[in-house]
């Protein structure tokens, strides 16, 4: 059967370079004072729904993404690896967005795209670490929903098979469409950038993104429709504004801080038995094992 993908795609800030900018005085990230990148679980989810759209000839799969018209980038790169579209939620009033305020304008959005088959996504991004966007879509547009997905075995018969992890251990879950997915980091690495796609997307942007005044390749994007990527605001997608951004959000970020873990005292051991007898009985004495 043919299938209607959603992938659901961030683009984060770099938090490996935390610094002293990276909060604004509203209590918000300075996304513009960090390096951006694809949020990696977000990869390993648009990697299972590419792995599904070649399992069922005929499936589309489409990146859904929230952010400044930066966040395009999020929607190229998909379309490398293999995507057929994408979405850009862009407007001043999704700015500072939490889980609440970011769920609700991505679901409105899938509302105007038409209810998929599958929404997937990774099961959290590295600028939040809450996994709760994924779930609080699902409950807000009534959907099934299946977290911490390894992989996905296959769709048939309206019902999807996958592996999950649990506590402990995996297991296999049935469950029937439509339905929501998260991905953990411990499913399949998204598969490399296809140079012929590269070059086929590569001007691909959203109307925000384009300089003012005379548009370079101006005949390209009018011969290629493909290149022009959809781009809503709050009205387009019908939001109400007191739910979205700011406004929309009850929970505020208060600091974030880049900690480096030091050791306070240290102590260099030879292979001696006399060495690693003492340090045992060390690490006993103070119950730290045993």
């Amino acid at each position: 059967m043919s299938l209607k993908i959603v992938v659901l795609a961030k683009q984060v800030p770099d938090t490996r370079n935390v610094g002293k900018d990276a909060m604004t005085p509203e209590g918000t990230v300075n996304r513009a004072a960090l390096p951006a990148i694809f949020n990696p679980e977000d990869l390993n989810a648009l990697e299972q729904a590419l792995r599904l759209k070649e399992q069922n000839p005929g499936s589309t799969v489409s990146i859904l993404t929230m952010g400044p018209p930066r966040a395009t980038e999020v929607i190229r790169e998909g379309l490398y690896r293999g995507a057929d579209g994408g979405y850009l939620l862009t407007d001043r009033a999704f700015a500072g967005a939490d889980t609440l305020a970011t769920s609700y304008a991505l679901a409105q959005a899938i509302k105007k795209i038409g209810m998929p088959d599958i929404v997937i996504g990774g099961r959290q991004a590295i600028d939040g670490d809450t996994a709760q966007v994924g779930p609080q879509v699902a409950q807000k547009l009534g959907l099934n929903q299946v977290t911490y997905v390894t992989s996905v075995s296959e769709v048939k018969d309206g019902e999807v098979t996958l592996t999950r992890h649990i506590d402990g251990g995996v297991e296999v879950v049935k469950a029937p469409l439509p339905i929501l997915l998260t991905v953990t980091g411990g499913a399949a690495p998204c598969r490399p950038r296809n140079a012929k796609l590269v070059m086929k997307y590569k001007r691909a942007s959203a109307p925000m993104e384009r300089p003012a005044g005379e548009l370079p390749y101006a005949e390209e994007y009018e011969k290629k429709p493909y290149l022009t990527v959809t781009q809503w605001g709050v009205a387009d997608v019908d939001g109400d504004l007191r739910q979205c951004g700011l406004a929309g959000s009850p929970t505020k970020v208060k600091a974030v801080q880049n900690i480096v873990f030091k050791a306070k005292e240290s102590k260099r051991l030879t292979a001696a038995d006399a060495d690693v007898e003492g340090l045992v009985k060390e690490l006993l004495e103070s119950h730290t094992i045993g």
